[in-house]
């Protein structure tokens, strides 16, 4: 276990001694930031029946911070060691294949967690200003920062995957964004889609992000969704744990 944390440790502090760190935290601030002008611009003029958190997350910038920020945050996990020569000696010392995937992966996880987690200040200050309670439930705001955080589960074992499989961190980020997308894509909306024939559109339900935010942004935890992610997530991480042995014995 101490090896471990000593490991997660390194994976956080490197992202807070590279410039690419703060500029993860500054976008995600950003978008965000555009995101909640346009939320306030919705319910300006009058009452929404709606959680706040569920009109946050049906904003395109909320899907643009995860599929952009994801890339750059996982493109460094194993490309920047493998390129700096450090990957090497990484796996001469006496840890295990699952100790390096799983630092890695919850280093990852644990600095986008820290990316988003002034936006729940900013909603629990907006709770504050309007005296709506109602519309700012901390239950609520609960779900579904655990949607966002199962989501960024998801995302980041998808980049941890395309770091392993690559030297250049640009390769793997480009990977990563090309493969989150695809995921994301495939299940928006799949039953307002003519080109999805009706056989799969049940399939792709159940794959559906923006489904599954509906939920976690209502305060909804649902059983199926919570499997979906951490069986995908479990599956990801097999997957590097097999790159990364692969790779040991060459």
């Amino acid at each position: 276990m101490r090896v471990f944390l000593t490991l997660v440790r390194r994976e956080l502090g490197s992202y807070f001694k590279s410039f690419s760190g703060y500029v993860v935290v500054a976008a995600v601030l950003l978008l965000n930031g555009f995101s909640l002008v346009d939320l306030i611009e919705r319910v300006r003029d009058h009452s929404v029946p709606t959680p706040v958190t569920e009109l946050l997350f049906q904003t395109y910038y909320f899907w643009l911070v995860i599929l952009l920020t994801s890339p750059v945050i996982t493109m460094r996990a194993f490309a920047a060691e493998k390129s700096s020569g450090t990957y090497e000696a990484l796996m001469t010392t006496p840890v295990g294949d699952w100790q390096v995937v799983l630092a890695k992966f919850a280093g990852t996880l644990g600095f986008y967690a820290l990316a988003w987690l002034p936006l729940v200040g900013v909603l629990l200050a907006l709770r504050q200003i309007t005296g709506v309670a109602a519309l700012f439930d901390p239950p609520i705001i609960a779900s579904t920062f655990l949607g966002v955080l199962l989501i960024g589960s998801l995302f980041m074992a998808l980049g941890c995957l395309a770091s392993a499989l690559t030297r250049s961190e640009i390769i793997a980020a480009m990977v990563t964004f090309l493969w989150g997308i695809g995921l994301w894509m495939a299940g928006y909306r799949p039953e307002s889609s003519s080109l999805v024939p009706a056989w799969a559109q049940p399939a792709l339900e159940q794959i559906s992000m923006t489904r599954h935010m509906e939920d976690f942004a209502r305060g909804l935890l649902v059983g199926r969704h919570l499997v979906f992610y951490v069986t995908a997530t479990a599956m990801l991480l097999f997957l590097t744990q097999r790159v990364v042995q692969a790779r040991r014995w060459k």
